[in-house]
């Protein structure tokens, strides 16, 4: 892994967005901050307006937006707002180093803002933007340079997304019929859909290093080029939404469902990272002299400890990674989905895989499904790494053969709820996230809990209308 280049093709300065506005060729900026789901909101603003009133004071949006469930209902009982309080404002400032053009729409550019406290300038603690930058912060005032990127699969459908709502989201048709795992043929198939996400993101100053089809018929993977981990996030956000968008355009639908039907794979996000000095960013500090049992890899002590703290709070980070009810139900054996808190050396039965040598070095953590928030894992990742740095903790030996079959290695949560109680017990979240953070956080998912829990679904009906 070395440092990615800066400045793709696609990417806009504050001057050329305003020049491109006056010369028509931008029309329109899409304003936007990912919400607690990392789903973008946001306001599609006139790009005169933006010229002369965004860009300089900023875009207004109702707090509820950090305060709300999927389906856009203000949830009682966060501290950060509330129908007690009205509901008010928050101010969303464009980050200028996100703006780029939006080429899957119109003579369009896209910004990313960050979330402040309507009439100051203080950052909304609880924003996943925020929260990552944070743990980044962190770090670089430590000497280190997160740096990542997040592999991440979808399912493709031939239905639209309209039919797949018009059919209760059930009896669907994936574009594909067998597992399709590295097929060129059937990845030719999809190629008018992949290849236009792969090409518009290219152009919109997001780097595409390839594509492939996935174990799962329908599911495919874009890959991105790493870089350091906010801009990482926010190139996340981008491709999730820009896919969406691309198929809908083509009367297809995708999911990042973490695990859409119980007959196929899941959908991950594996997160490959490492830690380099900063603020050089020249030379991979996990490299060094010192041989790594059980593997062909030389390390740094940087290398163990930071490995060490991502394996120690592992189970407690697991709610940041799998946030919602369906997201456990990805976590099958023999999937290439992990179960076990294990790492080894290129094994992709544990939830940890060490992959590259020297400076290419780096951790895979396999845990995250694509439906997670990348902010809030990397952020967590990089608040357990920093934890392992800071007690020189020592990671486990490594394990060897499969971990499926392992009967000592602890285990990843089961469920929502396990997740929620690790979380709640944990005083290492609390002092690293702030108990603000972690609070709005688990409201959040007891929250997704609570709701699935009143919800009656199909499967009971199908089991128990007629014949309980």
């Amino acid at each position: 892994m070395t440092p990615a280049s800066a400045g793709p093709p696609g990417r806009l300065s504050r001057a050329e967005l305003l020049e491109q506005i006056d010369t028509g060729e931008i029309e329109t900026v899409v304003t936007v901050f990912p919400d607690m789901y990392g789903r973008l909101v946001g306001k599609r603003i006139s790009g005169r307006f933006f010229a002369e009133e965004t860009a300089v004071h900023g875009m207004r949006v109702c707090d509820y937006l950090l305060a709300c469930d999927m389906e856009m209902d203000p949830v009682p009982g966060y501290a950060l707002t509330s129908w007690e309080t009205g509901y008010g404002d928050f101010l969303c400032l464009p980050d200028w180093g996100t703006l780029r053009r939006a080429s899957w729409l119109e003579r369009s550019a896209i910004v990313i803002c960050d979330v402040l406290e309507d009439g100051t300038s203080t950052p909304v603690s609880v924003a996943p933007r925020a929260v990552l930058r944070r743990q980044m912060e962190r770090a670089r005032a430590a000497g280190y340079e997160p740096l990542g990127a997040s592999e991440l699969e979808f399912f493709v459908f031939k239905n639209s997304f309209e039919e797949v709502r018009s059919r209760g989201y059930d009896r669907l048709e994936t574009f594909g019929s067998y597992i399709e795992d590295y097929h060129i043929l059937q990845g030719t198939r999809v190629e008018p859909l992949v290849g236009s996400i792969r090409r518009h993101l290219e152009r919109s100053g997001i780097p595409v290093e390839f594509s492939k089809g996935e174990w799962g018929a329908g599911q495919h993977e874009i890959n991105l080029r790493y870089c350091e981990l906010l801009e990482m996030a926010d190139r996340h956000v981008l491709y999730k939404n820009a896919a969406k968008e691309i198929a809908d355009a083509q009367g297809l639908a995708l999911t990042f469902m973490a695990k859409w039907s119980s007959e196929h794979a899941g959908s991950s996000m594996h997160v490959h990272a490492s830690l380099w000095d900063a603020p050089e960013v020249t030379t991979n500090l996990f490299a060094g002299d010192e041989p790594l049992a059980g593997t062909p890899v030389r390390s740094a002590a940087v290398f163990r400890h930071w490995l060490a703290g991502w394996l120690e709070h592992a189970k407690e980070l697991t709610l940041f990674f799998a946030p919602y009810v369906n997201s456990y139900k990805r976590f099958v054996k023999g999937t290439f989905a992990p179960t076990a808190i294990a790492w080894s050396y290129d094994n992709r039965t544990t939830g940890f895989r060490v992959v590259g040598r020297e400076r290419s070095l780096r951790i895979e953590c396999r845990i995250p499904g694509a439906d997670a928030n990348p902010y809030m894992a990397f952020a967590a990742l990089i608040a357990a790494g920093l934890d392992g740095l800071d007690r020189k903790l020592e990671p486990e030996e490594a394990l060897e053969g499969n971990a499926y079959a392992s009967r000592d290695v602890p285990m990843l949560p089961r469920s929502l709820g396990e997740a929620i109680e690790a979380a709640e017990s944990s005083e290492f979240l609390r002092e690293a996230f702030g108990a603000d953070v972690l609070e709005h956080y688990l409201h959040f998912a007891r929250t997704e809990k609570r709701k699935f829990d009143e919800a009656v679904t199909t499967w009971e009906r199908q089991r128990f209308l007629e014949r309980s």
